[in-house]
């Protein structure tokens, strides 16, 4: 059964990429978007083509990883339009760029803080609004990264699981109070993110077909939204083998930092 389409939706890391797209993929007249990004002239960038398209947009440059500013703010915005749909998109990635790169802790704690924390600190206060009204829809964007760690990338795919972890733990205990919960796994998604990607890239999608399909099947009430298929199943198949096994085929796909030459 289809969902009514949200009125009052809310979407970090909104000002470029996926997020972006995301905003536009919903923005009609009669819909109210807050958008969250750190860049002020992306953010007003996207509010303008999101009006342009009849939808009632506010703005907050907020950093996801600030939770005291967060909350304040998604409280104020509720306040005033309660959340249908929040889409915890903002996020940041890590690759290895040779054997000799590494992430320490420093650069580790950014990742997991920004992806991780930064979801979490979008959703907690959405969520505990939500259960009181007993409706409401939260999309965590995951990655298939979350399915199988891979050596090029070890904190981004630590945060991405960590984000299905939670999102598969809390799914059936908020169902009861009429909230759904949809994890996001998308592949390679054509943003400034997966430009800097330094391994093969199959089945590249543009942010735009993203959106859209993201948008189909959050309407459609979908647990799970992994896609493209074919890099999905892959992605399932590789924990069913022998470690060694994936290992090396990560490595025959680029996804092992190299030597410098």
């Amino acid at each position: 059964m289809r969902k009514p389409a949200p009125r009052h939706i809310v979407i970090t890391g909104a000002s470029a990429g996926l997020g972006r797209a995301l905003a536009l993929a919903y923005a009609a007249p009669g819909v109210v978007i807050g958008l969250v990004g750190r860049d002020q002239s992306r953010l007003e960038g996207a509010a303008q083509a999101c009006r342009a398209e009849g939808s009632t947009v506010q703005t907050a440059r907020l950093d996801v990883r600030d939770a005291k500013a967060m909350e304040a703010w998604l409280h104020d915005f509720d306040d005033a339009h309660p959340i249908d749909l929040l889409i915890a998109n903002a996020g940041a990635a890590s690759t290895l760029k040779s054997m000799t790169d590494w992430e320490g802790l420093e650069r580790t704690a950014t990742i997991i803080d920004t992806n991780f924390y930064g979801a979490m600190h979008a959703t907690l206060p959405v969520i505990a609004r939500m259960r009181v009204r007993k409706h409401g829809q939260i999309a965590l964007i995951s990655s298939l990264a979350a399915l199988r760690g891979m050596a090029i990338s070890p904190a981004y795919c630590a945060s991405k699981s960590a984000i299905k972890a939670y999102g598969d733990s809390v799914r059936s205990v908020l169902a009861r109070d009429g909230i759904s919960i949809s994890i996001v796994l998308p592949g390679f998604v054509k943003t400034s993110m997966s430009d800097v990607f330094p391994g093969d890239k199959p089945f590249l999608w543009s942010a735009e077909k993203a959106a859209r399909h993201i948008q189909s099947k959050l309407e459609a009430g979908r647990a799970e939204i992994a896609f493209p298929r074919l890099l999905a199943f892959g992605m399932r198949l590789l924990p069913l083998l022998p470690a060694a096994l994936a290992d090396a085929i990560l490595d025959g796909l680029s996804y092992l930092p190299r030597e410098k030459h």
